[in-house]
């Protein structure tokens, strides 16, 4: 999804990964444009500037999300900005007419790949400000801990994987070393994925929804489905005793003052779903909110943040206080969230809209819209 300034008739291009998503080893050097936010003059298609996002591609990392246009005021000057909300769990902030950063973005050394065919490249740019939205790598203080026994049986789990820091590369699931792929966090749905963030113009605040989901990134060959030396194997992290494998929050919605830079708050986006509180493992014990397993959507209005779980999550609607991120109001719907959320008025009433599903009862599709204030 793209974005338009039309007063200026700039287009703003989030540019998917190149081929193959996990694998470089045909596509040697940075792969510009892949992965790339690209700014077009929209009347002639010339490119005004880019700026690539990740370096030759080999997490599925690409750019999901329409990018945000907002107007802010930065260190006591008026800004025009636009934001590109990433899979990593970055907010990366430009200039909108010269795509310099609003805060330094620094290029950084990352991990080797040690796949002879592959080449991963040396930097990464990582944005000094925003903080990230969500967890980012995966260390042992990452791993559930609810009990000894769970962290225990996590780091029993974690035994045959590579785990690293943010951007540590693919490893071969039959590696040499015994190890059978890369854990990945945030993994290739995000983060964020199409579940693009929320801006309010009036107080300058970003609302980004994000999903703690890893992967594993393992790769080997597979001459019956591609004729590509390697392709991904590896697929998603163990769970440990039917619970995620990182700690909570699995969901979250953050609000990010777009002025500063800084965090205002982070909340989990859903309620601690029945199959955690229901587990055996915790039997007894008292745990804080966790959020949900589902992909946030996130919806700002003058008065209010409207947030839901997403698709396979909790069928429920929240109204959120936008300053504080406390939930003011749960609303009950017939099936979970499968859209982005939308808002119009007509005849002085204002609707919230969006798609449901209950595909778990053979339900079809519906749109669903709901009147505010009434």
């Amino acid at each position: 999804p793209m974005s338009v300034d039309v007063r200026r008739g700039l287009l703003y291009m989030p540019v998917e990964a190149a081929t193959g998503d996990y694998y470089g080893g045909y596509r040697p050097g940075a792969n510009l444009f892949s992965t790339s936010l690209v700014c077009l003059d929209i009347r002639t298609g010339k490119r005004v500037w880019h700026y690539q996002i990740i370096h030759h591609d080999i997490w599925d990392w690409d750019n999901p999300t329409a990018p945000v246009l907002a107007e802010v005021t930065v260190a006591g000057q008026r800004r025009e900005i636009v934001v590109q909300m990433t899979k990593q769990a970055f907010a990366y902030v430009f200039d909108r007419l010269t795509g310099k950063p609003i805060w330094p973005i620094e290029e950084r050394p990352v991990p080797a790949s040690d796949i002879a065919s592959e080449h991963a490249w040396p930097t990464q740019p990582f944005p000094t400000r925003p903080a990230p939205y969500d967890r980012q790598g995966v260390a042992v203080d990452d791993l559930i801990d609810f009990t000894p026994a769970l962290r225990a049986r996590a780091l029993e789990l974690v035994k045959p994987y590579r785990m690293g820091p943010l951007v540590t590369p693919s490893s071969l699931q039959k590696a040499p070393d015994g190890t059978r792929g890369t854990l990945s966090l945030p993994g290739s749905l995000g983060g964020t994925n199409w579940e693009h963030g929320t801006y309010d113009p009036e107080t300058g605040t970003l609302f980004v929804p994000s999903h703690t989901g890893p992967s594993v990134l393992g790769l080997g060959p597979l001459p019956e489905r591609s004729d590509m030396a390697l392709v991904q194997l590896g697929g998603s992290a163990p769970m440990v005793s039917g619970l995620p494998l990182i700690k909570p929050p699995w969901n979250r919605v953050t609000a990010i003052d777009l002025n500063t830079g800084d965090h205002r708050w982070m909340v989990p986006a859903a309620n601690t779903p029945p199959e955690v509180t229901n587990n055996a493992a915790l039997k007894g014990i008292s745990i804080p909110r966790t959020g949900g397993f589902g992909r946030p959507v996130a919806l700002a209005t003058k008065t209010l943040l409207f947030e839901a779980d997403g698709f396979g999550g909790e069928s429920i609607l929240r109204a959120i206080d936008k300053q504080s991120g406390a939930t003011i109001a749960e609303i009950r719907l017939p099936g979970s969230v499968a859209s982005p959320l939308m808002t119009y008025s007509q005849n002085g009433k204002q609707y919230v809209a969006f798609w449901i599903s209950n595909r778990s009862e053979g339900a079809r599709t519906e749109l669903l819209a709901l009147a505010v204030g009434l």
